[in-house]
């Protein structure tokens, strides 16, 4: 599974891809809202993290972004604000979950491997990818 994570704070951003890839996601970090549109125009995601307050624009609006380009991908919001009216507002827009810091990094990671098993896996812990029915000798 590949995430982008969208970040501006960045040692936050670096704790999260280093704890994030030793459960063997691939991962790109950026800190700009404008990275984070290069990166969408140019590579397929599976999930988005994404803190909404960028020095360079507006993380609502990246995810109005993301919805349009790439609508099957999970995102979850981090952010310092905790009103109730940005949380509201990110959900409505499409995100799938909202992490408010801090937090810690382990319940983002089980908040993105529920967000990857909701969107990819219909909630299971495994794939089938072919079933074959073998009928015994009669």
């Amino acid at each position: 599974m590949k995430l982008l994570i969208v970040e501006d704070e960045i040692d936050l951003k670096n704790s999260i891809l280093s704890f994030i890839k030793q459960d063997g996601f691939l991962c790109e970090g950026v800190s700009k809202y404008e990275l984070a549109l290069e990166k969408l125009n140019l590579y397929e995601f599976d999930c988005f993290i994404i803190d909404i307050t960028l020095p360079d624009g507006n993380g609502l609006d990246l995810i109005e972004r993301i919805k349009q380009k790439q609508p099957q991908a999970g995102i979850i919001i981090i952010s310092a604000k905790n009103r109730l009216e940005d949380k509201i507002t990110g959900l409505d827009l499409g995100a799938d979950d909202y992490l408010t810091k801090p937090f810690h990094l382990a319940e983002l990671n089980s908040r993105i491997n529920s967000v990857l098993r909701r969107r990819f896996y219909q909630g299971k812990d495994e794939i089938i990818l072919n079933e074959i029915k073998i009928f015994p000798d009669k």
